[in-house]
């Protein structure tokens, strides 16, 4: 049931399967007060005791988790193990975290109330703050990337910069939770980043802002179209890649760039993919008791029939793989990079009490020929790596190989 006009289409995808995610670093967006776009009959908004919220969330995890043996172990035995020891909620993280890592999962995990907020700002792609993405590298704050026209590019923020302090408050020692809570605050107010870029150390005052974040990015040249997809994780995602559709409908061909995809949202995934895969199985979802489900290709008006070719990295995880999965498998698409990451395991997002959350694995899936690739990967038609003369000369060569395979391709075609 897709609408498939260009230029003002609305997609509305409903969720009736699980969603894939996956990070490959713990990376967080400063951010504040995402705009909710989820129903709210989806989310629990209960108040419960901490004690309560672990007896819920072992409940849970006992019925919904993908292996039924929970990693050959008795589950039962942290059912009482906390009993009348959990005080508050940083109590219940606690006991819940360590219940998680009994299953040796590393997909599965409890979101606190400020996690979870984080993860629905992803999700809802529309957010407050400054713009910027941070992680702990070596024990300082960094910031990984800079988003295009948002304060931070304003005031001249660079990847790779350390964030020493916060308003004063020292940065050394703090998690990347503790530093993205200091930069949050109410829109219109300004926070004061003390900055060391190389050697240099300057302050910058910026005023938050709301910040809508695209995750699909186009352009066109010699009548080739490319289109990069950062993420899946938006709900906008599919009306991007629609709108970059339409930018590069004259093209005769397209390079789809999803080199540091980590993930994000299976349906958005599959809605990408049907635009080019008009009929057949998508992927298989293989549940908790070896029940498959095959999501089949919906009849659409609209199919994008030109040659593809796709970037792929060791980064590109989870609906990167289902999506570029799906296009190798059906020959629709040439893989060039290098093997992808290897998740084939898909989680859902299950809302907990006082506002916290669970990703938790509930399947496995399979590319349409019935390939599991978890721990293994896709590899690439083509295998193209980067030489430190490329890095150094800013050359991106799995770029131009694209481009040479896919004017091959064309006059083939």
């Amino acid at each position: 049931m897709f609408n498939t006009g260009m230029k003002s289409t609305k997609v509305y995808i409903f969720i009736i399967i699980a969603v894939a995610l996956f990070c490959l670093n713990k990376v967080f967006m400063v951010v504040n007060n995402p705009v909710a776009t989820r129903d709210d009959e989806l989310i629990n908004h209960e108040f419960v005791s901490s004690q309560k919220l672990v007896d819920n969330t072992w409940n849970l995890v006992r019925k919904n988790y993908y292996d039924p043996t929970m990693n050959g172990q008795d589950w039962s035995r942290w059912k009482h193990h906390y009993y009348n020891k959990i005080k508050n909620d940083e109590d219940a993280k606690v006991a819940i975290d360590t219940m998680l890592a009994s299953l040796n999962d590393p997909y599965s995990r409890y979101m606190n109330k400020e996690e979870y907020s984080d993860q629905n700002t992803s999700i809802n792609s529309r957010i407050y703050g400054i713009g910027v993405n941070i992680a702990s590298i070596s024990g300082k704050i960094e910031i990984v990337n800079v988003i295009e026209g948002t304060p931070a590019q304003v005031s001249n923020l660079q990847a790779g910069d350390i964030i020493l302090d916060i308003d004063g408050k020292d940065a050394s020692g703090l998690s990347v939770s503790e530093v993205a809570n200091l930069v949050r605050g109410p829109v219109n107010t300004v926070v004061q980043l003390t900055i060391l870029r190389n050697s240099d150390k300057f302050i910058k005052k910026i005023v938050r802002k709301e910040i809508k974040i695209k995750t699909v990015k186009s352009s066109v040249k010699d009548k080739i179209g490319y289109i990069q997809i950062s993420s899946f994780i938006g709900s906008t995602t599919p009306n991007e890649f629609l709108e970059a559709a339409e930018k590069t409908k004259d093209t005769e061909g397209l390079v789809i760039d999803l080199r540091g995809n980590t993930g994000g949202l299976l349906p958005n995934a599959i809605f990408i993919a049907n635009l080019f895969i008009p009929e057949g199985n998508l992927v298989s979802i293989v549940g908790r008791n070896g029940y498959k489900y095959d999501i089949q290709a919906q009849a659409t008006d609209f199919e994008i029939k030109k040659p593809v070719v796709i970037l792929v990295d060791g980064a590109s995880a989870s609906a990167s793989e289902i999506f570029s999965g799906a296009m190798k498998d059906y020959n629709r698409a040439k893989l060039i990079g290098t093997r992808t990451y290897g998740k084939g395991m898909v989680q859902k997002i299950i809302p907990l009490e006082n506002e916290t959350g669970l990703n938790l694995t509930i399947a496995k899936y399979l590319t349409p020929s019935g390939t599991d690739i978890n721990k293994k990967g896709i590899e690439p038609d083509y295998e193209v790596h980067f030489t430190e003369k490329n890095i150094r000369n800013q050359e991106d060569v799995q770029l131009n190989a694209a481009r040479n395979i896919l004017t091959k391709m064309i006059s083939q075609n």
